[in-house]
């Protein structure tokens, strides 16, 4: 985690920026969280240890680091995005449908894929997304609590 906070530090310093402790602290959860945090996320534990940091400095990082290609932004239409700053490269994700949780699979599969996609269609790629939506075994466990097997074999919630 180190490594990826050092780079991010360099990435504000490059442009200029101050390095300001609530920058700091904005670039170790965005550095540390494998959880894929929301802006608001950030703030609220920004806002922790510093309650004067503005939802707007957050934002302002947040922009400056994805177009420096430092953070993936993971957009899901009206709903916040999320953000990777600990794996800024993109890789796949399973996403929970019920809660939200967003993990990263270790899929050495899919590390070729982009490349031999490229090759065989000739297409020229710039960016690219896999996303698996689903059930985690959290909901799944959660869900098996809330409901039982009816005599019929149809299941009923309580």
């Amino acid at each position: 985690m180190e490594d990826r906070l050092q780079t991010l530090v360099q990435k504000i310093r490059q442009h200029g920026h101050r390095l300001t402790p609530q920058r700091m602290a904005i670039l170790r959860i965005l550095a540390d969280s494998t959880g894929h945090p929301t802006v608001e996320q950030v703030y609220e534990q920004v806002q922790a240890q510093f309650p004067m940091t503005s939802l707007a400095t957050v934002y302002k990082t947040v922009t400056l680091l994805k177009e420096e290609g430092e953070i993936l932004e993971l957009s899901f239409g009206g709903e916040s995005s999320r953000y990777d700053g600990h794996n800024p490269q993109p890789h796949p994700h399973l996403i929970c449908i019920r809660c939200g949780t967003i993990l990263d699979p270790d899929l050495a599969l899919f590390n070729d894929l982009p490349r031999e996609i490229c090759d065989k269609y000739g297409f020229q790629m710039v960016n690219h997304r896999v996303d698996f939506f689903g059930i985690c075994p959290a909901c799944q466990q959660a869900q098996s609590v809330s409901t039982t097997s009816t005599p019929q074999g149809k299941e009923q919630e309580f």
